[in-house]
C-alpha cells in the first residue's frame, strides 16, 4: 500500500510497534506521573500485565514473541544453544529462527515493513525495505540493510547497544550516561524513519530499558541510591513513546510490550556448581565457554537460564543416563530444585517445569528436560568452569521474571485478559493490520475483539 492509498483513507490497519526490553507493567500501572504518555495510550485502549515464556530470557524471548510460537517452533531456547548430538555450543541469532516472523507475514501481504533495533535479527533481512539487527549484531555496518541505512545510523553516533560493562562499576554515573546516549540516538533514528519510510508495520525495540533494569532495579524498589536516575531514564522512555505517538498518523495503531519481567536480584545461583555438589555433573576438563569436557558419569548439566539437560544415552555423545533411568532421574532433580534454599532460608525455585509441557515442534531436539522457574530474588546461572560457590553475588541487582511483562495499545478494539501470554501478540498485530493468517499456525491467540 502506497501513500496514496493511505491519503485516499484505505481501510488496511497500519501498526507502529514500540518494544520496551524488560519493562514490567507494574512500574508503569504505579507510577501514573512517571508514564503519562502510556497512561494516556491505555486510557483510549487497553493495558496490562502479560506472562513471557518458559525461559524468560530475552534471546528466546523475542523470536517468540515476533513469530507468536514456541520455542520448540523457533528453534531458539536462550542465550546459549547445544548442537544435536554434540556437546557444542552456539550464540543463537536471526538467521537460527525458524519460524515465520510478523514482519515477513505482513511483506508476503504486499505490505511494507520497517523494523529497527529488534533482539536476535541479525544478520538483517533483505525482504524488508529497512532493517537495523540488534542485540547480538557485531557491528552497524553489518547490521543494516540497505547498505546506505548504515551509514546514516553512524552518522548519528546510532548504538547497537548500551555498554553493559559500565554497570559492573559501583559508581553508576559513566553507565547511566550511556544509557541516556543510547536511547537518544535509537529516538532520533526512529522518528527519522517513521517519518521517512513508507511502512505499514514499524517495529522497533528500546533495549537499554533492560540494561538500565539489570544494574539499578533494586535501587528503584528498595529506594537506593540510584533512585532518582532510574526514574528520570523512564520519563524519558514515556516522552519518548509519547513523541512517536504524536509522529503517527492517527489511522496507525500504537502497540508497546516488553518481553519479560523485571525484579530485584538478591542472588546469582550457579546451578552447575549446584549439580556439581549433588554429584549429579563432573568434568574432565572444565571449559568457560562451553560444555567442556563432560565425565562419563555425568547425569545433568545445566544452560542458563535455568534449564537441565539430561546426559541422555543415545542423545548426548556420552551419554550416562539411560532411557529406563531418565523418568527417576528428572524427578530426583526437580525434587532436589523444590527443595533447594538460600543461605537465608528462602525458597529458590518457584516450580519446575517438564521441557515436554512447554516446548512442541520441529526443533525440539535441543529442548531442555527441565526448567526452573524461580521466585523473585534468585538469577539462575550456569557456567562450565571448576565449580565454586553455588549462591554468589554479581554486579547486577536486577533480574528477569516470568510474570509482569508490559503489553499496552491505544487501540479501543484490543482486551488483555489476565492470561494473556507473548504468544498473543504476533497475531493480535496482524489482526489490527488487516493481514489474514491460519491461526493454528499460532501458540497465542489474538486479543482483538469480535465486531459486534
Amino acid at each position: 500500500m502506497g501513500l496514496f492509498d493511505r491519503l485516499r483513507g484505505s481501510d488496511a490497519g497500519r501498526v507502529a510497534f514500540v518494544g520496551i526490553d524488560g519493562v514490567p507493567f507494574s512500574l508503569i500501572r504505579d507510577h501514573p506521573d512517571t508514564f503519562p504518555n502510556l497512561h494516556d495510550a491505555m486510557a483510549a485502549g487497553s493495558g496490562g500485565a502479560i506472562e513471557s515464556i518458559v525461559p524468560p530470557e530475552s534471546s528466546a524471548c523475542w523470536p517468540s514473541l515476533t513469530t507468536g510460537v514456541n520455542p520448540g517452533e523457533t528453534g531458539v531456547y536462550g542465550f546459549q544453544d547445544r548442537e544435536t548430538g554434540s556437546y557444542e555450543t552456539y550464540v543463537p541469532m536471526g538467521q537460527d529462527v525458524q519460524a515465520t516472523r510478523v514482519w515477513d507475514r505482513v511483506t508476503d501481504a504486499g505490505r511494507d515493513a520497517t523494523v529497527m533495533n529488534v533482539p536476535v535479527t541479525f544478520p538483517p533481512q533483505r525482504n524488508v525495505q529497512r532493517m537495523s539487527s540488534g542485540f547480538l549484531s557485531p557491528d552497524i555496518e553489518k547490521a543494516a540493510h540497505p547498505p546506505e541505512f548504515a551509514d546514516a545510523l553512524e552518522a548519528t553516533d546510532y548504538r547497537i547497544d548500551v555498554n553493559a560493562k559500565l554497570g559492573h562499576d559501583d559508581d553508576k554515573a559513566a553507565f547511566i550516561e550511556d544509557a541516556h546516549e543510547t536511547i537518544d540516538a535509537r529516538q532520533e533514528a526512529f522518528l527519522e524513519y517513521i517519518d521517512a519510510d513508507d511502512w505499514d508495520l514499524f517495529f522497533g525495540v528500546f533495549m537499554s530499558t533492560d540494561r538500565v533494569n539489570h544494574f539499578l532495579f533494586k535501587d528503584y524498589e528498595e529506594h537506593g541510591d540510584n533512585e532518582a536516575a532510574f526514574f528520570e531514564f523512564y520519563e524519558k522512555v514515556d516522552r519518548y513513546i509519547g513523541e512517536i505517538r504524536a509522529a503517527i498518523a492517527d489511522d496507525v495503531t500504537l502497540v508497546v510490550a516488553s518481553d519479560h519481567g523485571f525484579t530485584s536480584e538478591d542472588y546469582e545461583v550457579h546451578l552447575n556448581s549446584w549439580l556439581a555438589d549433588q554429584g549429579w555433573l563432573s568434568f574432565d576438563s572444565p571449559d568457560p565457554e562451553g560444555l567442556g569436557d563432560i565425565s562419563d558419569d555425568t547425569q545433568v548439566y545445566s544452560f542458563i537460564p535455568g534449564r537441565f539437560y539430561l546426559n541422555r544415552e543415545g542423545r548426548e555423545p556420552r551419554g550416562s543416563v539411560a532411557a529406563d533411568d531418565a523418568d527417576a532421574v528428572l524427578a530426583a532433580v526437580s525434587d532436589a530444585l523444590t527443595a533447594l534454599e538460600s543461605p537465608d532460608g528462602r525458597q529458590v525455585v518457584d516450580r519446575v517445569v517438564e521441557g515436554d509441557a512447554v516446548f512442541d515442534g520441529d526443533h525440539d531436539a535441543i529442548a531442555p528436560d527441565l526448567v526452573a522457574i524461580p521466585n523473585h530474588g534468585f538469577d539462575l546461572k550456569a557456567g562450565f568452569s571448576t565449580p565454586g560457590d553455588v549462591f554468589r553475588h554479581g554486579p547486577r541487582n536486577g533480574m528477569h521474571s516470568f510474570e509482569n511483562a508490559t503489553l499496552v495499545t491505544d487501540a479501543p478494539d484490543v482486551s488483555i485478559p489476565s492470561s494473556t501470554n507473548l504468544y498473543d501478540i504476533a497475531p493480535t498485530l496482524l489482526d489490527l493490520m488487516d493481514v489474514q493468517y491460519d491461526s493454528r499456525e499460532f501458540d497465542g491467540d489474538t486479543l482483538v475483539t469480535a465486531d459486534d
